[in-house]
């Protein structure tokens, strides 16, 4: 096993450079499917968010009644299967795997724990949204906002059609439409969330008396992490880009070919600042129950995998 010395100001503390293994990355697509069907990316919280931010003229009591008038409770479920399932299941083993790795180069090159827990997260964030997030976040999109299609007295086209509609008229630069943009919001999502959780506990052993690297409680880990997921909702202007540049939102003043750049000005131009921030609410709300799951109960069920084979689990943020 390879080994480093990070270069700080006290004595040299040894950094051990463990392997990854298949057991640590089925724990991350685990946690991940569990937030996924819990509250997390297709329960009401990010439905209501993204409808929220494609529809930039309703409320939060809009936005609920729209989603309730095309599917009851269902319709806080859309595009739960297949494609938050198949992102979940993937983008898990792909953070924990690619952010470790980032974190101990970054900590091999001297940085803390809250830069290392930055650059894992951000690494982590830019790895899941170029490997399996861009088409899947795009197919999910699609299922949210092909509704307005119906509004029009037509019937929409099933999952699957729509899938491969897209294939051919477009490719796979179609159906990785927004992923740019995924990975814009991935690496500040993941990055604000590492780092200010890490911050956060620091904060917390401050305030407890607890030395540094001393472990913390359940309840002191789940407020770290809430309190660095709520944080991270300041990057929202970059989510309502991302839904606008996937939505099937038909209007006359919309560019063609939208970049990053363009649906910011038109979306500024359309709605103004309060636009850019539409479906922060529930974001916020989505992001502290992500963060909660994948930092606090990743910590809590790396610990419980240790006790229970015995084995060291490897692939901590």
């Amino acid at each position: 096993m390879a080994a480093a010395t990070p270069v700080t100001g006290t004595a040299p503390v040894s950094l051990e450079k463990k392997p990854v293994k298949f057991s640590n990355l089925l724990l991350g697509a685990g946690l991940n499917m569990f937030e996924v069907t819990t509250l997390g990316q297709n329960k009401p919280l990010e439905v209501v968010k993204t409808t929220m931010a494609a529809n930039r003229a309703d409320g939060f009591t809009g936005s609920l009644a729209r989603i309730w008038g095309r599917g009851g409770v269902l319709g806080f479920y859309q595009g739960l299967i297949p494609w938050a399932w198949i992102e979940a299941s993937t983008k898990g083993a792909v953070l924990l795997f690619v952010a470790s790795e980032a974190e101990y180069y970054a900590k091999s090159f001297g940085a803390n724990d809250f830069v290392g827990g930055i650059s894992g997260g951000m690494a982590g964030g830019v790895a899941q949204a170029y490997a399996t997030m861009g088409f899947c976040t795009c197919m999910k999109t699609v299922e949210i906002t092909k509704h307005k299609i119906a509004a029009k007295g037509v019937k929409p086209p099933g999952t699957f059609e729509t899938f491969m509609d897209i294939w051919r008229k477009e490719g796979i630069r179609g159906i990785n439409r927004g992923v740019n943009a995924v990975a814009i919001r991935q690496t500040t999502n993941w990055g604000s969330r590492f780092g200010l959780s890490r911050l956060a506990e620091s904060g917390i052993r401050n305030v407890t008396g607890k030395e540094e690297g001393q472990k913390l409680g359940s309840m002191e880990k789940i407020l770290a992490s809430g309190l660095g997921g709520g944080l991270s909702a300041w990057n929202q202007p970059i989510e309502v880009i991302r839904v606008e540049m996937q939505s099937k939102t038909e209007d006359p003043n919309r560019p063609k070919n939208l970049t990053v750049g363009k649906t910011l000005k038109y979306i500024y131009s359309s709605n103004g600042i309060k636009g850019l921030y539409r479906g922060v609410t529930p974001r916020i709300g989505l992001g502290v129950w992500q963060t909660i799951c994948m930092v606090a109960l990743g910590d809590m069920a790396k610990e419980a995998v240790e006790k229970l084979t015995g084995d060291q689990v490897t692939a901590k943020h």
